[in-house]
């Protein structure tokens, strides 16, 4: 049974959620403790005549072992450059990045070390970013389990059976389980796709976020503002998997108010957990965390404007992934489950007329530009949103479902 489903998770990855559109190459980001998977990958991108295949392999031993040098050899060590991404960008690549977790495995590294490795390698691939941000490449983040994040989850079990049920699991959150996962995700997106339609056509403007944790934060959006979600329009490319939210980018210059996490956050290998955040004029004033205070402090000033918000997004508390009811500390998966919201870079697609821009205009028109992108997770069972749209006042999100 796992033998199959892994196959229909390649299926939909390979010939779903990349498209191939510009170029003839693969790009591969991974860790080897996912190789055999990573083997059925190639074998199925070669059988679509994709020949240039780079893997970008990495070893959670080595990778914790340079993270423990200082932070002056970590922004000197040519580990953490990342421009032979940018090498690949330029022939129009696809990106497959896996997203895997270690929980606990990087525990020990300093926050400020965290937040080194994490901008030398955002910085180091400008082409990459810029042909990711204006969709000119085709790219997707998918999660993949392994075995020390399996064992993790289910302790009573063996690693392998660990393992297979943790695959299942995420096999019923990316809808691989179902008999034609291609076809079920076309299904999804198109009506993501009517609700972007209804949320852009309400040319909303405020909203007002409150539940029981004690959020009570007000989020100002652009006039111009898009609403958008990861299958666009015309597109072939699926750039999460999963991905069951509709974002926008708003004015950055315009949050207000205290916003408490829902889930932990995982940054880096790295747990944040039970924290909130406090916004005036756009900007963080204060925070705190039970868990992890010095990473989400690493996070809010790791440069000049990942204090400020990128991005807002909108996830029913009905979906694949909320319904098991399971924190996974992987912020593809957690954040699928759970409306959320994210400190540093905005999306361009996300404000009309932004794309054709420099980084100066579109920060004059509110739109924020950073080295940094963290999203977090504030969605509950009882969040609800108050809209400012151009016909007055609307409850679009009630008890956390979509209200429109």
């Amino acid at each position: 049974m796992i033998e199959e489903l892994e196959n229909k998770y390649v299926d939909l990855l390979i010939n779903r959620c990349l498209s191939f559109k510009n170029g003839n190459s693969l790009f591969i980001n991974y860790y080897s403790d996912n190789d055999a998977f990573v083997e059925k990958l190639v074998t199925s991108a070669k059988s679509r005549g994709i020949e240039d295949i780079y893997l970008d392999k990495n070893d959670k031993e080595e990778r914790h072992q340079k993270l423990l040098q200082s932070v002056e050899e970590i922004n000197n060590d040519d580990y953490f450059d990342d421009h032979i991404w940018d090498e690949y960008a330029k022939k129009n690549a696809a990106f497959l990045m896996l997203s895997t977790e270690f929980p606990g495995y990087f525990a020990d590294i300093p926050s400020e070390n965290m937040t080194a490795a994490a901008l030398k390698s955002r910085t180091s691939k400008p082409v990459y970013k810029l042909k990711q941000l204006t969709n000119d490449i085709s790219w997707c983040i998918a999660v993949i389990p392994n075995k020390i994040w399996a064992k993790k989850k289910f302790p009573d079990l063996s690693e392998d059976d660990a393992y297979n049920e943790y695959f299942k699991l995420m096999c019923h959150c990316t809808m691989v389980d179902r008999e034609n996962p291609i076809e079920e995700w076309n299904k999804f997106l198109d009506r993501q796709r009517m609700l972007v339609s209804k949320l852009n056509e309400l040319q909303i403007t405020k909203m007002h976020y409150t539940n029981s944790l004690g959020t009570d934060l007000v989020i100002g959006l652009s006039p111009d503002a898009l609403w958008q979600c990861a299958g666009y329009e015309g597109d072939d490319t699926i750039v999460n998997m999963p991905t069951y939210e509709v974002f926008t980018s708003p004015d950055y210059r315009l949050t207000e108010g205290v916003v408490y996490a829902s889930k932990p956050l995982m940054y880096g290998g790295a747990l944040v957990d039970k924290f909130w955040v406090k916004f005036k004029n756009g900007k963080v004033v204060d925070y705190d965390a039970e868990v992890g205070k010095e990473i989400l402090k690493g996070i809010i000033e790791s440069d000049e404007y990942s204090c400020f918000l990128g991005e807002c997004a909108l996830v029913d508390k009905n979906t694949a992934i909320a319904q098991t009811n399971f924190v996974y500390g992987e912020t593809c998966l957690d954040e699928n489950a759970s409306c959320h919201i994210a400190l540093g870079d905005a999306f361009p697609e996300c404000l009309k007329g932004a794309e054709d821009e420099s980084i100066d205009e579109r920060r004059e028109r509110g739109l924020n530009h950073s080295d940094n992108h963290v999203d977090f997770m504030i969605g509950t069972d009882d969040l609800n949103i108050v809209a400012e749209t151009k016909n007055g006042e609307m409850l679009i999100f009630k008890n956390g479902e979509f209200n429109l």
